[in-house]
């Protein structure tokens, strides 16, 4: 199967154009994003994310505004939450998660969506560390009569750091069953997101059992983030392969920034 997948914690939309034409000219098979708004029976447009004195513009309705920048594909939205965004003194109810794209030639034939953190916040955004969910789907291409399987997760955000936890180790053991419950164990495999962790954490070593290893430190990259990320410690962003996938080109896209996170480009085939 020829394939290109990309994935990206789109930053609620907050270099809008920018990502919006890199989506259009990418043109992937399947698009995984992370940080991702929608606003059933709103206009869109721009908003305001507040929390504890902290005011971030974001698009209220990404989701649908990459649909309709993806007209070819299928969307499929994975909230985490619901809370409230602000125009003005107008309170915007929205809905936050993952949201997933396939192009509509691929047959998505199982799928997984599940909880790896917490539960749904239907009142707000939740507590610290919040609530985060995984994506899996299994796709068959009547073109090469062939299957895949990729899957994707926003990794909790822990205010003390990337480091390790029950909760991170626990994170990543719920990610493997809802992977198992989708992936048949006998076709490639790939996973992607944000994950929050370190190279060095338990995490992969967890992955490891379902025969995942990682692209970005295992071709030596060390920056997954862009210049509108001001912190330490630049990574975030993975990609893990098994070995049955045929890795075509992999790329940490420097050019263009379309978010806090640099995207990662998998073609496969």
């Amino acid at each position: 199967m020829t394939l290109r997948i990309i994935s990206l914690n789109a930053w609620g939309g907050r270099l809008h154009e920018a990502l919006i034409g890199f989506v259009r000219q990418a043109d992937p098979d399947v698009l995984c994003l992370q940080e991702v708004l929608r606003a059933p029976g709103t206009g869109g447009g721009w908003s305001i994310y507040r929390d504890a004195g902290l005011e971030l513009p974001q698009r209220a309705n990404l989701f649908t505004e990459i649909s309709t920048a993806l007209p070819a594909h299928d969307g499929f939205f994975c909230p985490t939450s619901r809370g409230e965004l602000f125009d003005g003194d107008t309170v915007i109810a929205a809905e936050f998660g993952l949201a997933t794209f396939v192009r509509k030639t691929h047959c998505v034939i199982a799928q997984g969506l599940d909880f790896v953190h917490g539960r749904f916040s239907a009142d707000g955004w939740g507590e610290h560390p919040r609530p985060r969910n995984a994506h899996c789907i299994r796709l068959f291409s009547p073109e090469h009569a062939s299957t895949v399987t990729v899957a994707h997760m926003h990794g909790l955000r822990d205010p003390a750091g990337k480091g390790d936890t029950a909760a991170r180790e626990e994170q990543a053991e719920a990610l493997v069953r809802l992977i198992e419950r989708v992936w048949p164990g006998d076709e490639g495999l790939v996973l992607c997101g944000d994950f929050n962790v370190r190279p060095d954490s338990a995490t992969f070593a967890i992955l490891a059992t379902l025969g995942l290893s990682d692209l970005v430190t295992g071709n030596g990259l060390v920056d997954t983030r862009t210049s509108y990320y001001l912190k330490q410690g630049r990574f975030a962003d993975y990609m893990l392969v098994t070995p049955g996938v045929k890795v075509a080109k992999f790329e940490v896209v420097e050019a263009p920034e379309v978010s806090d996170h640099r995207a990662l480009l998998l073609d496969i085939g």
